[in-house]
Parts: C-alpha cells; structure tokens; sequence
C-alpha cells in the first residue's frame, strides 16, 4: 500500500530562506515529509527541471467587491480565484468593504455569502472601515478580530472612503490593543482635489491628467503622515501600493528607526508609467490607478525597495473595471480623469512578472520572490506557518514552475473576466505549470482540475508585535509617550 497520497519528485524546493533538493510528500493535505527516497505514494508528480515553490497569497484584490460608487468589480469569486490559480496563487485575501452606514457583520457576511459557492482557492478577507462609529470600534470590530478577521484598511483618499486623523488613531490604538494589522491607502485627500478643481477648469481632462492630479507629493506626505500617527499609537501599519520614492523612503527610514511598519507595492509601479495614461484617444483610461504609474526613474527606486527592506509584500491589487460601460465607462464614453474608474487587473499576472523580471534577470534571488509573494504575507496577516511556506506540517500548497517556460501576455490567455489587461504583449519566462491546494491539484495541463467552491476560508490569528520576517526584520518598536493612553 502506498505510504503517501501524492510525492513531487525531482524538483528543486525553494522557500523564503533556503534552496535545496528533495521530494515532497503529501498526506492529508498538508506536507508529511521532504527529503529524497520517500517511497511510495498514490501519485507521482515529476518536477525534474522545476522550482517547486509555496502557492503565492495574493494579500490585495478586489474581488466581487463594490465601489463607493457603487461599480462592481468584473471578477467575481469564481473568475478572481480561478484567476488566481492560474498565476501560482493558492491563497488570496480579498475586502469585505464597508461603505458608510454599513454594519461590519453586515459586510462580512455578505463576503462569505460571494466567495463560499465560488472559490477555488483558500481565502480569507480584510475588512475596510470607512465608517468607525461607537457600535464599529466598541463592539463590532473587536468581536470580528477575536473571530480571526485580523486585518483591516483605512483611506486617506476618496469622499465616499476617507477617515480623518482623528478617527484613524481610533484605528490604530483599537488594532494594537487587540494585535491587528492596520493597512493604508496614503494619499492626501486635499491635495488631489486641490490639483484636480485646476485642471479641470482649465479644460485638462484627459485621462493622462489623473497621474498629474495624483502628484507624488499627495502620496509621500499622507505616508510621513500615516507613519507619525501609528508611531503616536504605538501601533503596526502596512502601507499598500506605495508608487512614489518620497513614501518608499520615508517607509525605509521608519523601518531603519525600528518602527513596525511595513510596506506594499504591485506590479503596475515596475512595469507601468505615467506615459501609458497618454495613449491615443481614451485608451489611457485603462492604466489609471490610484496611486498612479510613475516615471521610469520611480521604476527603478521601487526595484530598489524590493531588495534593501522598503517592501515586504508584493500584491497585485487586482481592481477589474472593464473597458466598458460597466467600469472605466460608468460615467460615460468620454469621461474627465476624474470620472473613470480607479483599478487595474492582475491577480494571474502578479507572479510571472516578478519571476521573469525580478528572478530571470537577476533583480531579485529566487529566495526574495517567494517572501515577497507568499511568506511575508502569510506572517503578517497570521496565516503562517501553515500557508506561504513547504515545511513539514503546512498545508500542500504549492506551485511547480517552469523556469524556462516563454509566453507572451495576451488578454485571451488569461482567465480573469476583463476585457484587457495592462501587460499586452509583454513576453514571459517562467509560469507554472501546476498549482496544488491543500494537496488537491487545481491546475494542470493548463486545464483547471477542481470545482467551484471547492477553496477553504481561512480564520486568522493576529500576529505577534515582533513578527519577524527574516534578516531585514524590524526591532521591537520604541514606546511613545501616547502608548499608555491607548
């Protein structure tokens, strides 16, 4: 009788901290054994000439989630996470969003009602306050902590979104009492309208238009500031989707101080510019984004804060609008930068790029991109050990890359419900080839293999103040003279 359920054999295993050759046993769903002659098992797998990798955890995308202008996102849980699958992922933590009004076990519960029938992957949510009254932060958001939703995200921007500083100390205090991770769209609010009520009165309203009005400076100075108040809560914050190098730096320079903050960036920031919102006619609306694309030189200073500790988290924060009525469009064929929706796709293409870009040509070790895409965000969103690494004992997520496997990035070979995607041509080396979740093979032969709703939900711990993330880890935070006040 076979001793295993399933053995990868063959394939070199790469985790966040280590390279190695040796098989990987299955049992169960989880990882039973690593070594070489394990014996027998139900099913082989061959990865002879490939990178045996832990499932990446997409930790930002909006999945079957509405807008504070009430668009919906063309993924639902089915397409994002099948998506998903498709580009290595085996864990992804989409919103449970609240708009203003809403309760927070309204908003988790309409959550799980999306994603339970659909998933293919594992899942868990953020929530998103945008409304912390009394009953929110006395009652709900304690309760939702403890039940093992230990994350949340906050806006500086948007007037549907956007809390003030009073209310985001709130915040932050309620998550260091209770060990929660604190999350941040920074960008200053008055600066954006500042910029935008003078271009459009003077009739600039293309949608090259909307990079201006997001001026770098919006960005750094709601970082600095986001910073100051988590320093004065004595709390821990992650700053997402950080495009500019002013708030890259000022992320680095917190670190280096022995903060607890951490830091986020996405694909668009290596691989978009603002030339791109230029295009001909109103093409440019499909690479706006908030924060927006930057210049080449903002390229090269996020490559940077990939490699020198600035960024923990590599996320695709997949926000699906279509080319159409029912997004980029919503507000009509030819709308002011100010009117089309915000959000670029790329949960499947999250991975392959960094891999190629980042791995193939020496930016990043192969050890960096799997912290970068699965490790990192598994401790600090309480999921590790049993996700984002291949130890024995967590679950059998895994990856099988082909490292020399070339593709060219075309709309039609991806699985997401969008209608473009902002990578258009753009040649790959390095995909994988099979994705198993919880042991169960969900991608193979470039054909999904299991059902939908078939992915798990994932109660989550809050993670220890100290978290450490390897050797750029921070110091345990100084205390404030406002710790004792929270």
């Amino acid at each position: 009788m076979p001793k295993y359920e399933t053995i990868i054999k063959g394939g070199t295993v790469a985790t966040a901290v280590d390279t190695f050759e040796a098989d990987v046993a299955i049992q169960g769903g989880r990882i039973a054994a690593l070594g070489l002659d394990l014996g027998g098992a139900e099913r082989t797998i061959d990865a002879t000439g490939m990178l045996v990798l832990p499932g990446g955890i997409d930790a930002h995308c909006h999945i079957e989630q509405e807008s504070s202008t009430k668009i919906m996102t063309a993924d639902d849980f089915y397409s994002g996470s099948v998506s998903a699958a498709f580009g290595g992922n085996t864990t992804f933590v989409p919103f449970a969003a609240q708009h203003r009004g809403q309760s927070l076990r309204d908003v988790v519960n309409i959550a799980h009602e999306r994603a339970g029938p659909k998933s293919v992957i594992d899942y868990a949510f953020h929530l998103i306050i945008s409304d912390p009254t009394e009953n929110v932060l006395g009652q709900e958001l304690p309760a939702l902590i403890m039940e093992g939703y230990s994350s949340f995200k906050v806006y500086m921007t948007y007037e549907m979104l956007k809390i003030d500083d009073h209310q985001m100390l709130d915040v932050l205090s309620l998550a260091r009492r209770y060990g929660a991770m604190t999350m941040v769209h920074a960008e200053n609010n008055d600066v954006i309208n500042w910029l935008s009520e003078r271009l459009l009165t003077r009739g600039y309203v293309e949608p090259k238009y909307h990079a201006v009005s997001h001026n770098p400076i919006a960005e750094s100075e709601a970082s600095r500031r986001a910073i100051d108040l988590a320093r004065l809560a004595d709390a821990k914050l992650l700053i997402v989707h950080v495009s500019a190098p002013e708030a890259a730096n000022a992320i680095l320079n917190a670190r280096n101080q022995g903060l607890p903050i951490y830091g986020e960036t996405c694909p668009q920031y290596l691989f978009l510019t603002a030339e791109d919102l230029d295009r001909d006619g109103m093409e440019g609306a499909k690479f706006c984004c908030s924060p927006p694309p930057r210049d080449k030189a903002g390229q090269e200073a996020i490559w940077l804060g990939l490699t020198n500790g600035t960024f923990q988290v590599f996320s695709s924060d997949h926000a699906p609008y279509r080319y159409d009525e029912t997004g980029k469009f919503n507000a009509g064929r030819n709308p002011t930068f100010k009117k089309i929706a915000n959000g670029v796709p790329g949960i499947e293409t999250r991975m392959p790029l960094l891999f190629s870009e980042g791995v193939g040509k020496g930016r990043l070790s192969l050890n960096q991109f799997v912290a970068l895409t699965a490790t990192n965000a598994a401790k600090i969103y309480g999921l590790h050990p049993r996700k984002g690494t291949i130890a024995v004992g967590s679950d059998a997520d895994i990856a099988i890359w082909d490292p020399t496997w070339k593709r060219t990035i075309t709309q039609s070979m991806l699985h997401d419900n969008m209608d473009y995607t902002p990578y258009e041509g753009m040649e790959i080396t390095g995909w994988p080839r099979t994705v198993l979740s919880q042991g169960r093979i969900v991608v193979e032969n470039e054909t999904l293999q299991v059902a939908r709703g078939s992915g798990s939900f994932l109660e989550r711990q809050p993670a220890d103040p100290g978290v450490e993330l390897g050797d750029d880890a921070p110091l345990n935070p100084s205390r404030t003279f406002g710790a004792d006040l929270m």
